[in-house]
């Protein structure tokens, strides 16, 4: 049981490892966690997953026997959980998010916020704790809950209708491919409200996700925007399955969370922007010259910590998180990060043009390695350990980051060595000024890696 506690959120197979017993247990021992006040109010909301609406009614009555109210937010996009925490009239004290986010469809989990703050990290571990002892004492955490309807999602459309205006009307072939998650709830009522036209693919949520998987920042679950651009041009946003990543698509290049950056930071004054560990030598070195970036662990939880901590303008992942706490709340969400777009290019920005401009770089997409939730941080720090004496033919090191995983910078580039915070996968990835340099950093990794679990073994 406790593997399905991550490092920043909750994540584990249905009915298997999410069951009755385990889910009410995470509702009882949350509520407990809030602190006594006149009413302890818990709002819950919940993505497309065939399973999510069981989980909601499994977590409620959790919450019930915790003296909890439940506020029911519904079918909506992750972000519109934390916005219920976040707008002036909240009144809860904890949001749970119920979403498998990008992952198969048998998964689901809970994405946690207890006073507007992520809760995660040690916190989240010491709660699969207790709950594994819970269970195994088998001790009753059911009660029938007080829910109360409480529509969110028309108060986010209206404020980011509001917020945005100025978009209205605004023309432009636009493609969206929302790959049967939630994110059209509240992003496409805010087009409409703001008269701005759209062709929209796979707009319906169904957690069979029956025409491509929801993460978009795998290239075959792309084929079809690519498609509708080429035949329609203009610009697409390709969501993930519970709506707070994006990819943007231009005529030219598919951009990222760290190519998003880059442009971002070009249009805020003084920019203080949080990246993770696998974002591009050129995102980190133009910001550099215009404000401060800081390279943190990668994890939705920890960027969002880090910027709280900093007053940082926003944060950035490669995997499309984005963190704007410049004219908004903090935390990721897409559809507001695609308003930011439009806004850019009502603006007469050019994206491509701002990327070109940069010194070419080449680089890999995320290449995994299968292992087991066991051995993976055995597997890094031993793998540390080996890089302090590199074997002769590794490519000359300049320095070495551990602030996750490991990032070796080499004189033309850099290698990435982490643990996956949600899956049992080791993560690797790679950039250069010289493509070919890509093959001589992946196979001198990797060659030192398959000794390292050689030993281990």
């Amino acid at each position: 049981m406790q593997n399905i506690f991550r490092e920043y959120d909750i994540r584990g197979i249905f009915p298997d490892e999410l069951n009755a017993p385990a889910v009410q247990a995470i509702g009882y021992l949350l509520g407990a966690r809030i602190p006594q006040t006149t009413t302890r109010c818990v709002a819950i909301g919940y993505d497309a997953r065939t399973h999510s609406r069981t989980l909601f009614e499994w977590l409620a009555s959790g919450f019930a026997k915790a003296d909890c109210e439940v506020l029911d937010l519904g079918l909506i996009p992750t972000p519109v959980a934390y916005f219920a925490m976040f707008e002036e009239s909240a009144k809860p004290q904890l949001s749970v998010m119920i979403t498998g986010s990008h992952n198969p469809k048998e998964y689901n989990g809970f994405k946690i916020t207890l006073g507007r703050k992520p809760f995660f990290g040690h916190d989240l571990q010491q709660l699969g704790a207790d709950v594994a002892d819970c269970v195994r004492a088998k001790i009753s955490t059911h009660a029938e809950p007080t829910i109360r309807k409480d529509d969110a999602l028309t108060r986010y459309i209206a404020h980011l209708s509001h917020a945005f205006a100025h978009l209205r009307g605004l023309q432009i072939p636009l493609v969206l491919d929302c790959g049967n998650g939630v994110v059209a709830q509240g992003i496409a009522p805010i087009l409409d409200n703001l008269q701005i036209r759209y062709t929209g693919l796979f707009m319906q949520p169904d957690g069979n996700f029956p025409n491509h998987h929801p993460d978009p920042t795998e290239d075959k679950n792309l084929r079809d925007i690519k498609a509708a651009l080429a035949k329609q041009g203009g610009i697409g946003f390709a969501f993930d399955g519970d709506g707070d990543r994006l990819v943007v698509l231009t005529q030219k290049r598919v951009l990222k969370g760290d190519d998003l950056a880059i442009v971002f930071a070009q249009n805020i004054k003084n920019p203080v922007v949080v990246g993770e560990v696998k974002c591009s030598m050129n995102m980190y070195d133009s910001i550099n010259r215009i404000g401060k970036a800081v390279m943190y662990k990668t994890g939705h939880s920890n960027i969002k910590t880090k910027i709280k901590e900093l007053g940082a303008s926003f944060g950035a992942e490669v995997s499309g998180h984005l963190f704007f706490n410049d004219r908004y709340f903090g935390y990721d969400d897409a559809t507001y990060a695609a308003l930011r777009v439009l806004e850019l290019i009502k603006d007469g920005i050019d994206m491509d043009a701002v990327l070109d401009s940069l010194p070419p770089l080449y680089a890999t997409d995320e290449l995994k390695i299968p292992t087991t939730e066991s051995a993976k941080f055995a597997i890094i720090d031993a793998f540390c350990k080996r890089l302090q004496s590199p074997p002769a033919g590794f490519p000359a090191i300049k320095e070495t980051l551990t602030i996750d995983g490991v990032r070796i910078l080499f004189d033309e580039g850099w290698a990435l060595l982490r643990a996956s915070n949600t899956t049992p996968m080791l993560v690797t990835r790679f950039e250069s000024t010289r493509q070919e340099n890509l093959a001589i950093y992946e196979k001198a990794l990797r060659s030192l890696l398959d000794s390292v679990m050689e030993e281990l073994r």
